[in-house]
């Protein structure tokens, strides 16, 4: 009767309506503007992209860079790093649930012993003799979680998970901005190249021409001489684009987790323009980027721990017992006689700790603080971010279209300048010169729409690329009703 009543008692301690000690966690405020301020006037998105999908590059319609940024996905070492941190976080919380259950234990045991004949013992009879022990030892322990220790743990554990999910969607998406921003620069090289080899044969038939008049007598050897120049001084340029290739090719392949030895990319001019990109109200910006989901879910992992550093002031529970044979004849080991059995709780206060835990608590504390900074300016950073990209894309398309004009009247001085030349009424130098204007103007052309190109991605990439997050209503105490989901295929 003795043993069903502790037993009972223990049953009944474990049922309490537990309280978890420690705050509970709601998420900070955070001041979000109404709207951006460099959104205003932009564009409307179309219907097909109303929303931007998981595969955002595909906005851009370039098949190369949609084959590229599969295999990102599949191959970046940054990425599998990220990765392995997850499933690491994933196993965090899984041993923090196992503080749920009970531990059980078994310790079979044989031992054969002789005692000293010159210590007596309680019976005279056991006084050196040789004797054998063997035991089976069956063992249990349980802590009751009447202060939410456990709990608070669980709650660690489990934003942790979430926020190691958000790091691999953020690592994804940083691999895929990455390589999005180095090829539409290698497409921009080579645009570059494109224009530079047109202008080299350009040049090459000024150079005929000057050669043919100087032969003629009608200009002197110096136009000769200068039109040489230019020519060479391009070629120049163009074996420099190749250098510049070569490194963007190299950093592409770096980020597709590929030897640079064995990956190259043929050779495609710059044709794709910018995409209309949807721009979403500041404040779902705190809910689609993944790096701010995982500030905040760290957040919320640091006022869990302060629950745990505060469960320390209180005094442990735990509820143990053992069942188990023991004898010293081997073939009487298991007979029932041989059982035996323990039964009981466990209660354990600190009494002093030289303020451990009130350290502990401080710490706690300050953590969940710096957490809180942390996640504020994570959305502070954000918000920056995509201001810089609107601005950049709003200010580059007009720049784009005023530098096209440029890169017309450019056309009409050199070839006004090239008539009066054949004419005889210019000099050779004056060609130069309208020359390298021309050249200029269609090299800023072409870089320009390389940044514009680059923007975008920027702006997707500040926007939260084609993350996104499902809510569940399962532990909306713990999760605020946000559960984190990277799903990039």
């Amino acid at each position: 009767m003795r043993c069903l009543h502790l037993l009972f008692a223990a049953m009944l301690l474990s049922w309490l309506p537990a309280c978890s000690v420690g705050p509970d966690y709601v998420r900070p405020s955070v001041e979000t503007p109404p709207a951006f301020k460099e959104g205003q006037g932009w564009k409307q998105a179309r219907m097909e992209y109303a929303t931007i999908g998981e595969k955002w590059w595909e906005l851009f319609g370039d098949q190369p860079l949609n084959a590229l940024a599969e295999q990102v996905t599949v191959s970046n070492q940054n990425i599998a790093v990220a990765e392995a941190s997850f499933r690491q976080a994933r196993a965090l919380l899984d041993g923090s649930r196992a503080g749920y259950y009970p531990t059980v234990s078994i310790g079979p045991s044989a031992t054969r012993s002789k005692s000293s004949g010159n210590i007596s013992t309680y019976s005279s009879n056991y006084s050196g003799r040789t004797r054998n022990d063997f035991n089976l030892p069956a063992n249990l322990t349980w802590e009751i979680d009447v202060w939410g220790r456990i709990r608070r743990s669980v709650e660690a554990a489990q934003a942790g998970l979430h926020a190691g999910e958000a790091d691999l969607a953020s690592a994804r998406l940083s691999a895929q901005a990455a390589l999005a921003t180095a090829y539409f620069q290698l497409r921009a090289v080579d645009a570059q190249k494109s224009c530079l080899e047109e202008t080299i044969a350009s040049y090459k038939k000024s150079l005929e021409m000057a050669q043919n008049r100087y032969t003629a007598g009608v200009v002197s050897r110096v136009d000769v001489f200068q039109a040489e120049t230019q020519l060479k001084s391009t070629q120049a340029q163009l074996v420099d684009l190749g250098v510049q290739r070569a490194q963007l090719e190299h950093a592409i392949a770096l980020l597709a987790g590929r030897p640079p030895g064995l990956f190259s990319i043929a050779v495609l001019p710059l044709k794709v323009a910018p995409p209309v990109v949807p721009i979403f109200l500041p404040s779902e910006l705190l809910e689609r980027r993944p790096d701010i989901v995982s500030a905040e879910r760290r957040m919320a992992s640091a006022n869990a721990g302060i629950g745990v550093a505060r469960a320390a002031y209180y005094p442990t529970v735990k509820l143990g017992a053992s069942f188990g044979f023991e004898a010293s004849d081997i073939a009487k080991w298991f007979a029932w006689p041989s059982h035996l059995w323990s039964f009981g709780p466990t209660v354990t206060e600190t009494i002093f700790d030289g303020g451990l835990r009130r350290a502990q608590n401080r710490q706690a504390e300050a953590v969940y603080d710096g957490a809180v900074a942390a996640y504020r300016q994570t959305v502070l950073g954000a918000f920056v971010e995509v201001e810089d990209n609107l601005a950049a894309l709003r200010l580059m398309e007009e720049e784009a279209r005023v530098q096209d004009e440029a890169v017309i009247a450019a056309r009409r001085s050199l070839d006004a300048v090239t008539n009066q030349y054949r004419a005889g009424v210019v000099s050779y130098l004056n060609v130069i010169t309208a020359q390298a204007a021309e050249l200029s103007n269609r090299r800023s052309a072409i870089a320009i729409h390389g940044r514009r190109m680059t923007a975008a991605v920027s702006l997707v990439k500040a926007l939260g690329g084609g993350w996104r997050m499902d809510t569940k209503s399962e532990d909306r105490s713990v999760k605020q009703g946000r559960d984190v989901s990277a799903r990039v295929e």
